[in-house]
């Protein structure tokens, strides 16, 4: 299966996520942030430093490479890299750093607690260590670290993918896929670990902070019986329009509303760049779209969508998978797992978009 949808999805030249077929250009300009990115390729370097040259190898691949585009959340995918089942203590620490250099406190959090989740699965499944695993997910690192030439790392497994591109000191961090199954663990050796609650709470939140008849726009179905999200693994060119309520339609407060539920995503990456990042964000917030699937009470499942020209958040309440054995019936969306998805539209997921100017100008320059 995950061949085939690799295959399918790999079949087309990247375009990116558009809304009518066609990029919306000029979005992605190339320019100076003024946010260093020294940390991260001083950590990247000292990451392959510890790396013997088997594993090297295997971890290395040109910063164009369809590799880039060779990630899926489902646990059995075969994965590129190096795996964390595989590193010694020194490698380990290595990559950790390499991730806590490129994302915050909250995003390393994040990651982190996806990872032993991974392990309270296979505790789940009669520790199945196999299947499900913290240490089963694999670092690449795309081109070679550098200040001025354009590289990028990835961290691929189970419920966790961040694609993080340098280039200079522009930053994209995305796709970004998020998520666990359980959420919530309740035994185990990580009881009380807990992610994506307040993505969870706070999108209900945006939803009940809407009029009725601003509610009305924004939901799009009010029954949830499927998974919902769209822009997963190998669909870097879906074509989507915009849907639900406009943020041009929203009150001051509502989109302030707005803004804060989309920096809750976008501040797992370092602060300086969530920064860079938020202030894009903002000019088009007018531009931004909220749509909704799913119910509106304290227990409801549901779906929900963020949509401008610079940025796509789905959130969706999945059907058991991995402990669908647990459940009367698993063919239910349960808020025990969630996956949460994190794009740049219009060409520059992977930082598609800065990569082509760079090779414009390289080329203008021979």
């Amino acid at each position: 299966m995950s061949e085939k949808a690799e295959k399918e999805g790999l079949a087309s030249p990247y375009k990116g996520i558009t809304t009518s077929g066609s990029v919306q250009p000029g979005l992605f300009p190339v320019r100076a942030t003024g946010v260093s990115t020294d940390k991260v390729r001083t950590a990247a370097k000292a990451f392959l430093a510890t790396l013997l040259p088997e594993q090297r190898s295997k971890t290395m691949f040109p910063v164009d490479d369809p590799e880039w585009r060779k990630w899926m959340n489902q646990h059995f995918y075969v994965r590129q890299g190096v795996g964390f089942n595989e590193m010694s203590d020194k490698q380990r620490d290595a990559a950790f750093s390499l991730m806590s250099a490129s994302l915050s406190v909250k995003g390393m959090k994040l990651a982190r607690d996806i990872m032993k989740l991974n392990h309270t699965l296979g505790e789940l499944n009669k520790d199945d260590f196999i299947q499900y695993g913290e240490w089963l997910y694999w670092i690449t690192i795309m081109g070679e670290p550098s200040a001025d030439k354009p590289w990028g790392w990835q961290i691929d497994g189970h419920h966790l993918i961040i694609n993080y591109f340098v280039m200079g000191d522009q930053v994209v961090m995305t796709p970004v896929f998020v998520g666990s199954e359980p959420v919530v663990a309740t035994t185990g050796k990580f009881k009380g670990t807990a992610i994506l609650q307040e993505e969870q709470g706070r999108g209900l939140a945006m939803l009940r902070a809407l009029d009725n008849v601003q509610q009305r726009k924004a939901i799009l179905q009010s029954a949830k019986t499927n998974n919902n999200n769209l822009t997963e693994a190998f669909k870097d060119n879906v074509t989507l329009d915009y849907a639900g309520i406009k943020g041009s339609n929203l009150d001051a407060r509502q989109r302030k509303e707005l803004e804060s539920l989309i920096d809750l995503y976008v501040t797992n990456m370092d602060d300086g760049h969530a920064k860079v990042k938020m202030e894009e964000v903002r000019k088009h917030l007018a531009d931004t779209w909220f749509a909704w699937i799913g119910g509106t009470d304290e227990k409801a499942v549901y779906y929900y969508r963020i949509h401008s020209p610079v940025i796509l958040i789905e959130f969706d309440h999945q059907r058991p998978v991995g402990t669908r054995h647990l459940y009367a019936d698993p063919s239910v969306p349960d808020r025990q797992h969630v996956h949460a998805v994190i794009r740049t539209p219009n060409g520059n997921d992977y930082g598609k978009d800065l990569l082509r100017q760079h090779y414009e100008r390289s080329h203008r320059a021979e």
